[in-house]
């Protein structure tokens, strides 16, 4: 894949995250505008009901402190996927919240799990071991920004507090980390040689010059060189004897 299709600024980068933390702080407001709760919409493990909780637990929070500490680090995550990885980045979002989902629809314990913190379990693995995989130092940077900005919500993958989907988080973790893999053709290479760069102009290759249309050698000769007229200058010398 060419590098220009993937690390170029579009509006999409940041238009897409905010259309989703607009859902997402939305479906909160109308629960407290009209004193509903959607909690019961979440995934509940091992029951036929709660499989609807996979498409919408991710836009359901208990709490407005729920909301908020989701909605910084999805913004930042996402506009970097945006940024990063454009042509696979609705696949990552859209699988990784059915796969997640439904990870934790396996393995969660018989309780309402909600929150988005599942999908950003996706986005932080995916990231992280993308860029190992990729060895591009952008990606690399990436990973390692990553690890410095989130690297402590490793511990939330076991049950550490009361009350967190620990198994949302785990579920997270390792879909990411299966796009890593399952996405690897599709990773950003270091351009190396002038003709990967951008600037690179292939009719003015110095190098290709010295082959015609059928891929023949020729011999390049510089125009002015042929109209110049080779001079020949005599010096007679009279003998003095």
């Amino acid at each position: 894949m060419r590098q220009n299709q993937q690390f170029k600024f579009t509006t999409g980068v940041i238009a897409y995250p905010v259309f989703f933390v607009l859902i997402i702080w939305s479906v909160l407001s109308f629960e407290v505008r009209f004193n509903v709760n959607f909690n019961e919409y979440g995934v509940y493990p091992l029951t036929l009901k709660g499989l609807r909780g996979i498409f919408f637990s991710p836009f359901i929070h208990g709490s407005i402190e729920h909301l908020y500490h989701n909605t910084m680090p999805f913004f930042v995550l996402s506009m970097a996927l945006f940024y990063f990885y454009r042509s696979i980045a609705w696949k990552v979002i859209l699988w990784g919240i059915i796969i997640s989902g439904f990870l934790t629809w396996c393995i969660g314990r018989p309780s309402y799990h909600i929150g988005a913190s599942g999908l950003i379990y996706v986005l932080v693995s995916f990231t992280f071991f993308k860029g190992i995989f990729a060895k591009h130092y952008r990606l690399i940077a990436l990973s390692l920004l990553v690890v410095f900005l989130y690297g402590s919500m490793i511990w939330y993958i076991i049950p550490i507090k009361e009350g967190v989907s620990w198994e949302g988080h785990l579920a997270g973790l390792i879909t990411g980390l299966l796009f890593a893999l399952f996405f690897r053709r599709q990773i950003a290479k270091p351009k190396n040689f002038d003709w990967e760069q951008d600037h690179y102009d292939e009719d003015n290759d110095p190098f290709l010059k010295h082959f015609d249309e059928d891929g023949n050698f020729i011999e390049n000769v510089d125009p002015q060189e042929e109209q110049e007229e080779a001079k020949i200058n005599y010096i007679f010398k009279e003998d003095m004897d």
